[in-house]
């Protein structure tokens, strides 16, 4: 298949070919892609020089495919859904006469075990290779062949008919009267054999018209293609057009932007004021987008695998085509020359062509504007190599699957009607609470901007069509518009009923049956200026409603590594104290969308909330409707009367006041009890006590209309001691295990983290397969590969390890995983003899170990930097007194000791703050431990030997403790790790400013030489005048 990719789908093109079985095609691996014209290609294979199977559909049915079955590279299946009826497309290649019996039998058993699982109602096409003759003649298999056949049966060939026999199955080829030519699908110099079959059920042999083999096509050397015309008893429907779509995002652009405003002037009468009423507004924002902007056409994107495929390549082929024909007809040997001299030119046309058009691609792509669309093509590459990009069908209450557009439709509109119009039992309510009247300040246009600066841009639109680049684009006439809107929806309690619509997209958990809608969470849309009212909403109530500090999510300056790190160093200090620890991770069913409305209000006027936004956030949730969005087009519109809005930008502040109110009687404080959202720990000492807890959050919670859920509930005790029994909830046992996956941090009962490291090692190799696409294409510079992987890899590896205790073994794991990414992304192998420290320089990506304790000492100068949090104080330090600490555990010290306490204890506020904590932007530039990696000429790592002494690009250094770094900040390093063994040799005391010896005038020294004097810096300043406090000079 290598270079015939396009070739073979301009022949299916030109045939009118939409589904092909193809043989040997020698790609390794197991992925799909475009080949062009539309085509695309489903293979599977395990070695490049032999064997490989493929199927390629047309485009109108790759969104048809349901599953793909990958059983060997001789034998994959398609199973297709094409208007109502069921297909399974079989691709074969049997093993050849010379081959060894075992792998014959194999390739048989195989076949049939495919076969076995496809069930008898669904229509089966087998296109193979099987390296066999079944001969002329029918005589005692009328059943299974025709008698069209080509010379003698051979064992191969008795092979075939005894397996058409077992499975019921008719050797299509056979039943057609053809010429000689028109059935021979094999020739080889004077051989001329037919060894290529479609096979179909004898049920469905009716529908077949037509099989022949195609004769003057140059796909395949010595195979010829064999075609049949397959009819099913199918309805026609009209084909589902594409929404179109305003091209909102060219307003990234200034001059399109710049039309835009000039445009809606004219409209408006030569002014940028918008009218008073919402409705007439956003009609002249959406016509004067479509009119500057453009919409889509409403079809689908062609094809871009194939855009290099010029017209100058495609003359090559047809002169190369024709060529073929002629030599088929006339054997000469000048026919063969000219055909061979024809085949060797296009291949050198098509690959200038090829290297013409990426060499402009990566050119554009190394430039900063290009680096945006690098993302992009990751993307696009990484949807394009997958299976099946839509569910077209899903599965009813009983689990049978639905295959019609309107039942399909149906489905999802009964299950998220149900969803969210359906209450858990709860006990009304009988006693009241007290409304706070007062007055309400007019809603000013500094708290507009700042709503407007904190949605992001490149979001979905929602019914209304209005993005909030409009609003951005607009700049201050936007402002004065929706500070006078929101005024007046202040002042009426009444918002437009366009944003009472929502469209609801369901997004996959990857978890479960791809076909049950159970594991799908559903995304509203909806209006964007809408959510510019709910965050103004939000600020405000912010303002007046006080969450209590068990709650970590979507608080400010709270983040889930500070509940990670609570739990770990809780963990911890009791398995130092060798004491049991038991802890429940609650989980609640469907928490959003269960929330009882009426306790929102009553929990909202409870929290101290004016009931003017009471009933602000009432009229939100009134007549509110939705649609569902799914492969096959959108449902009717229902109303949703129950829970909260998923996607909404308040939302998760109406939650957090719900759990705060619900949970006022039961819980206790950090870090005994944690909640993030709707994720609950409850750790105690005693299991007594935990089960105790656990039912009394149960009960404070399900008499309010919120359900604990029994199977997804579980315990785990830490530093277990035999016979500690488990836990029960209302007489069920709730499930014990040994490590949680919490918050996306795997905590186990032993209190290691091997299993946490081997997660983050595999989050990382899943986030490179998702730009596999980019970070192993050779063409893209080493720079832009390391940006890559810097911001998709590296995020998902480090994710959390600023709270575990990593020993060096583990640390090593991460970073063996992290280069052998980098070297599959430059192109190295270890056989090449390149240092790890220039295969980093080249990528320029620091060391894995420094960037982790990076993310620990950012980690730490964020929580140093906080105000008026006492209660945090706890997890560093004062925790410990609830624990008899009965021996030092010195070969695994905690993560808090060795990751903060310590440092922390040996750099005195003075210092840090000269260092640059008390600014973010400084201490993060401060810690950077890639600060050290320079690029000396940019050259690629292609130039590098096998030491890289002398060819050498990069000089590499270490991290932000290890070594001295360049930079305004170099030398910080060697500087810290010095002022600590000051500490530990007396010449520095310990919470105080006084410092005496040689040594320390020494490193003052050093620190004087940082920068020249007129490059000074803040961290030079604050050092500067630390040290002359501390009377370093003499």
């Amino acid at each position: 298949m290598t270079g015939k990719g396009r070739d073979l789908a301009d022949v299916m093109e030109r045939r009118k070919v939409d589904i092909l079985c193809v043989q040997e095609t020698r790609w390794k691996g197991s992925k799909a892609r475009s080949i062009g014209a539309g085509f695309k290609l489903f293979y599977y294979g395990v070695d490049s020089k032999r064997n490989g199977v493929g199927v390629v559909l047309k485009e109108e049915f790759v969104r048809n495919v349901l599953e793909v079955k990958r059983v060997s590279d001789r034998v994959m299946s398609l199973n297709l859904e094409i208007e109502g009826v069921m297909l399974n497309v079989v691709s074969g290649y049997a093993p050849q006469v010379g081959c060894e019996l075992e792998e014959k039998e194999r390739f048989w058993s195989e076949l049939d075990e495919v076969m076995e699982s496809i069930p008898t109602g669904e229509r089966v096409v087998i296109g193979a290779d099987f390296n066999g003759h079944v001969g002329e003649g029918n005589t005692g298999d009328e059943e299974v062949m025709g008698k069209f056949g080509v010379k003698e049966r051979n064992l191969e060939g008795q092979m075939v008919v005894d397996f058409a026999k077992r499975m019921d199955m008719a050797v299509v080829n056979t039943y057609f009267q053809k010429r000689e030519e028109h059935r021979v699908t094999y020739k080889s110099g004077g051989r001329r054999t037919q060894v290529d079959y479609i096979l179909c059920r004898r049920g469905n042999l009716k529908e077949i018209s037509d099989c022949k083999v195609v004769v003057g096509e140059s796909v395949a050397r010595q195979h010829r293609m064999v075609v049949c015309r397959m009819t099913l008893m199918v309805c026609k429907k009209k084909r589902s057009e594409i929404e179109k779509k305003t091209k909102w995002w060219k307003l990234k652009k200034e001059e399109c932007c710049e039309e835009f405003r000039q445009k809606l002037r004219q409209a408006l009468g030569g002014q940028v004021v918008l009218p008073d009423d919402w409705e007439t507004t956003a009609e002249v924002i959406r016509e004067t987008g479509r009119k500057v902007l453009g919409v889509s056409s409403g079809r689908r994107k062609e094809d871009k695998e194939t855009w290099w495929w010029n017209e100058e390549v495609q003359d090559s082929i047809q002169r190369k085509r024709l060529a073929k024909k002629k030599w088929d007809m006339d054997r000469t040997e000048e026919n063969r020359q000219e055909y061979k001299e024809l085949q060797r030119r296009v291949k050198r046309e098509v690959s200038k062509a090829k290297q013409k058009a990426y060499d402009e691609l990566y050119t554009r792509l190394d430039t900063r504007e290009g680096e945006k669309d690098l993302y992009r093509l990751a993307r696009q590459r990484d949807r394009d190599g997958k299976d099946v990009q839509q569910v077209r069908v899903i599965k009813d209450r009983d689990g049978r699957v639905l295959t019609s557009e309107e039942s399909v439709q149906r489905r999802w509109k009964e299950y998220f009607e149900e969803l969210m119009n359906e209450e858990n039992e709860r006990e009304k309510r009988v006693e009241g609470v007290n409304s706070v009247e007062q007055k309400v300040d007019k809603i000013r246009k500094d708290e507009v901007r700042k709503a407007l600066k904190r949605m992001k841009s490149g979001k979905a639109v929602g019914p209304d069509d209005i993005p909030v680049e409009v609003w951005k684009c607009l700049g201050e006439a936007a402002v004065e518009f929706l500070a006078s809107l929101f005024n007046r929806v202040l002042e009426s309690e009444r918002m437009p009923e366009e944003w009472r619509r929502s469209v609801l997209v369901p997004i996959f958990k990857n978890k479960g049956d791809v076909q049950s809608c159970s594991n799908y969470r559903g995304i509203k849309l909806m209006s964007h200026t809408m959510k510019l009212w709910e965050r103004v909403v939000e600020a405000r109530l912010r303002k007046v409603v006080e969450i209590c500090e068990q709650q970590y999510g979507f608080m400010p300056r709270k983040s889930t590594t500070d509940a990670i790190f609570a739990l770990r160093i809780l963990m911890e200090k009791y398995r130092d104290g060798q004491r049991e620890l038991h802890c429940v991770f609650v989980d609640l069913e469907k928490a959003y969308d269960r929330v009882p409305r009426e306790e929102l209000w009553y929990c909202m006027r409870k929290s101290g909330v004016a009931e003017k936004y009471v009933r602000v956030v009432q009229d939100m949730y009134e007549r509110s409707r939705t649609v569902v969005r799914c492969a096959v087009g959108q449902t009717e519109e229902f109303n949703v009367e129950v829970g909260l809005h998923q996607g909404s930008a308040l939302s998760p502040f109406l939650f957090a006041i719900v759990m705060d109110q619900l949970s006022e009687e039961v819980r206790q404080e950090s870090p005994w009890t944690m909640m993030f959202a709707d994720d609950i720990v409850i750790c105690s000492e005693s299991r007594k006590q935990v089960e105790e807890n656990l039912e009394r959050w149960r009960f404070a919670l399900e008499r309010r209309g919120m359900k604990v859920s029994r199977s997804k509930t579980e315990y785990m005790c830490v530093n277990e001691r035999e016979g500690s029994g488990t836990v029960r909830l209302q007489g069920e046992e709730v499930k014990k295990v040994q490590e949680f996956k919490y918050l996306g941090s795997t905590v186990q009962s032993n209190g290691e983290c091997g299993k946490e490291v081997k997660k983050r090692v595999q989050a990382g190799w899943n986030g490179w397969r998702k730009v596999w696409g980019v970070l192993c294409d050779q063409k893209i510079s080493a720079r832009i590969k390391g940006k890559v992987y810097k911001t998709v890899v590296r995020a998902a590896m480090l994710y959390g390890l600023e709270t575990v205790s990593l020993r060096k073994r583990q640390e090593s794991e991460l970073e063996v995983a992290e280069l052998k990414m980098l070297r599959f992304s430059l192109g190295v192998t270890r056989l090449d003899r390149i240092r790890n420290e220039y295969i980093r320089g080249t990528a320029h990506v620091g060391r894995l170990g420094d960037k982790v304790r990076e993310a620990r000492l950012r980690w730490f100068g964020h929580v140093q930097r906080r105000e008026n949090e006492s209660k945090f104080e706890a997890l560093f330090g004062k925790l410990g007194r609830h624990v008899i600490r009965t021996k030092e555990d010195k070969d695994n010290p905690s993560c808090y000791q060795r990751s903060v306490q310590k440092p922390a204890s040996l750099m005195v506020w003075g210092c840090m703050s000269a260092c640059g904590m008390g600014s973010l932007h400084i201490w993060k530039g401060t810690i950077n431990a890639e600060r050290g990696i320079e690029n000396v000429s940019g050259r690629d790592p292609g130039t590098l030997d096998s030491t890289g002494v002398e060819k050498g690009t990069y000089q590499v250094s270490g991290g932000p403790i290890n070594s001295q770094r360049r930079g305004r900040f170099s030398g910080y390093g060697i500087i810290l790790q010095e002022i600590m063994e000051g500490f530990k040799e007396g010449h520095m005391e310990r919470g105080g400013n006084s410092v005496g010896g040689k040594k320390m005038e020494a490193i003052g020294d050093r620190i004087d030489l940082v920068g020249d004097p007129e490059e000074a810096d803040e961290l030079g300043a604050e050092f500067t005048a630390w040290k002359l406090k501390s009377k370093v000079l003499g």
